[in-house]
Order: C-alpha cells, then structure tokens, then sequence
C-alpha cells in the first residue's frame, strides 16, 4: 500500500487521535495518543492496549505492528459513497423512506457499472417497502428498483457491447433507487435517441414482463381475443400495445376503474379492435359476452374478485396468465373449478425479477427486434402518469397506492 493513501486513511474524521509512527516493507504501526475512537478497525485493536508510567500527565498508548491485509486495504480502499432511497427499519410504510448514502457499486467481470438518469416505480417495489416480497437472491437487500436508464460510466472485464459514455437502459434485480448501478451487459440496451431518458426508464420492467406473459408464458398467436385487465397500469397499458400492434389482436378488452381512465386507454388503443370497461359501473363479463363469445388470453393482475368471471370467459384450450392478485388469492368457498378440466384451460403464474440473466438476455433481444422499432416510430409509446423528482419518493409511493396512475411513474435523480 502507498503511503499516501494510508495517511489520508489515518487522517479521516474517525480516526482523529491516531499517528503513523513508522512503516516498512508493508508493515506500519499505529499509536494512539487520545482515548475517544470510533473506528472498528482501530477499536478491535485496542484491547492490546498497555497504560505507560506517566506523571504529566498519563496518556493511553497503543503500539502494533498490522499487516497490511487484504482486509485493511479493502477498508482503505474505494470509500466513494453514492445518495440512494433507503427504507428505515428494512420495511415500513412511506414514511420510512429516505434519502442515505451507501458504498458506490463496482462492476465485476461482464458488468457495466451506469450513472443512472431515471428509474421506474413498480408495484413491487410497494410490496418491497412493506417487507411482503420475496426477494431473489441477486436482489439489493436495501435499495429498491428494478429498471433505469442512464450512462455507462465504468466497465468491468470481458465486456463486449459497451463502452464509456453509452447512453443505455436496461432490467436490474434491485439497487436502481440509487446514483450508480452496476448490471450484466446481457440486461442492458442501447437507448435510441428517438427516446427520451423517462421513457427509457418506463420500459424496462412493464414492456418486458407484457412481453413475457402475451407470447412466452401466453403464446398468443395472431387474430387472438385478450382480455387485459388494469389495462390502465404501466403492464397493462405496455400489454394493450403489444397485443394490438406485434400480437395482431383480433380484439383486446381492458378494465380499469375510473371514467377517466376509459378516455385514457381509448386514445391510447386509437382503433376499433380496442374495448375498454368502467368495472365500477359496468360487468366486464356480460359487455364481453355482448361482443363476442369470449377470449383466448387472459392478462390478469385482479386475482380472487375476477377469478370466476374469467373462467366463464376463457374459451376452449384458453390461457390465464397471473401476473398479481391484488383482491386476494383465497377464492371464495364453492367456486367450482370443473370448467378449467372441461375446457382444457391454462392457468399460469408468472414473475420477471427472479428470471435468470439468460433469460432476462433473451426476453430483451425479442423485445429489441419485435417493439422497439414500432417505438421508435412512435407507433407504441410510453404512457408517463408523471415524472416526480427522487426527493419525492413518498409522494409517488402514495399515488400508485391509492391507484390513481394512468401510466407509468417515472422518477428523476437530482443533484
């Protein structure tokens, strides 16, 4: 270790009262002149301690000779710190968010660290806060967030399709609440410069689990009818776009609950083929039934309240995909299930953040081939509900909880 970098780690604010008494061939010795200390590593130290013979007046000296570790030079090494939203306590409610300071990521063999521009509010990431969802093992056990957009700003070995400066977005399993991120290049893509930064930072986990679960876990084929229920959410809204403009939808049928929210998805499909339901005010079940037989596809996210009317809807050899269960996943006694035999129906459960880096890779290269280009057109688009500063983290946490998004929440990280 250089000399220079060890004063300047002796001469940090909690190690005041310590002096560099000498060093050679790697070894240095430390004395401690005063009693306050603070650092763990001084303090482990200090049970060596021996009191001198003194009369004016006694002093407390601290004498021996440290290796200089792997475990020290760590501790003297990158300390740069970075701002992130922490959560109090590990979990709580909004009030439990704050605005800390953590150790800055760095990228390891085949990833790229990136200076983050924006990132997306997710409904996992309400879940996370309250402690009710179960992390996968990549995942930042204290910082939230799992999409971004931002600059590459470091490379680790072995990476490929990056370089310094590259304006990307990308999947994170967790830690995009933050300054810095670091992520395998496989879960990252160029950003277009037809897109803006808050766009880029909506996509990444809506548009990619709607992908998923219309074609992978899905398989919708052209001339499907889908049912898309919240279809005013960020999934939703991303689903009805994908559905109509790559799947080649026969018709797709949303819900959502506010007048407000119909006028929103209705010029957001802009066609025919699209048929959006109040379900406060109106039964999704008849009006569909009013339409056509039935559908082929469900995207669903309500859970226990819909379960019965989704089952009377699904046609033969027909697909339920579940992506959430925000009514509950108890079904009331005496549902009877003897339609899912009779009509050879699929129910699937399917979840994004806990997929592995492959298939993460190979879900974004579909999407990158079959959506992108209809974005960058300006075919399909982002629908931001509002872009709310990171100080105001709370803020946006309240407002997805009471549902009042029509679209995707988007957050900007400010110096």
């Amino acid at each position: 270790m250089q000399r220079w970098r060890l004063s300047r780690f002796l001469s940090s604010a909690s190690l005041q009262g310590l002096r560099l008494s000498s060093m050679s061939f790697g070894r240095v010795i430390i004395t401690k002149l005063k009693a306050p200390y603070q650092h763990t590593f001084v303090r482990s130290y200090y049970r060596q301690t021996s009191i001198s013979a003194s009369t004016t007046p006694p002093c407390l000296s601290l004498q021996r000779s440290i290796s200089l570790s792997r475990t020290f030079a760590t501790t003297s090494g990158n300390t740069q710190k970075m701002r992130c939203i922490l959560i109090k306590d590990g979990k709580g409610p909004v009030e439990n968010l704050y605005l800390g300071e953590e150790q800055t990521p760095e990228p390891k063999e085949g990833e790229v660290q990136i200076k983050i521009k924006n990132f997306g509010l997710n409904r996992m990431d309400l879940l996370q806060r309250e402690g009710k969802y179960p992390l996968p093992p990549k995942a930042s056990k204290t910082i939230m967030g799992v999409e971004f957009s931002g600059i590459v700003t470091k490379l680790g070995e072995s990476v490929k399709q990056y370089k310094e400066g590259d304006e990307v977005f990308g999947l994170a399993y967790g830690g995009a609440y933050a300054e810095y991120i670091v992520s395998p290049e496989e879960m990252l893509l160029h950003k277009p410069k037809e897109i803006s930064w808050i766009e880029a930072a909506g996509f990444p986990e809506n548009w990619m689990t709607a992908y998923q679960a219309l074609f992978l876990e899905g398989g919708m084929k052209k001339g499907s009818n889908v049912l898309i229920h919240a279809g005013a959410s960020g999934v939703g809204s991303a689903a009805i776009q994908l559905a109509l403009h790559v799947g080649g939808a026969a018709k797709v049928f949303t819900t959502c609950g506010s007048d407000e929210k119909v006028k929103f998805l209705e010029e957001l499909g802009g066609t025919d083929k699209l048929h959006v339901f109040n379900y406060k005010t109106q039964n999704f079940e008849e009006e569909i039934k009013k339409i056509d037989e039935g559908v082929d596809l469900i995207i669903e996210f309500i859970g226990r309240n819909y379960f019965v009317s989704n089952l009377n809807l699904l046609k033969r050899d027909g697909t339920m995909v579940y992506l959430g269960m925000m009514s509950g996943s108890k079904l009331d006694a005496g549902v009877d299930l003897l339609s899912v035999i009779y009509k050879r129906l699929t129910l699937k459960g399917s979840t994004l953040r806990s997929r592995t880096v492959d298939y993460q890779a190979k879900l974004l290269k579909h999407f990158e081939e079959d959506a992108l280009p209809l974005i960058k057109e300006g075919k399909m688009k982002v629908e931001v509900h509002e872009v709310f500063p990171w100080t105001k983290v709370a803020e946006a946490h309240k407002e997805m909880e009471a549902n009042k998004n029509s679209g995707k929440i988007v957050f900007e990280v400010t110096e």
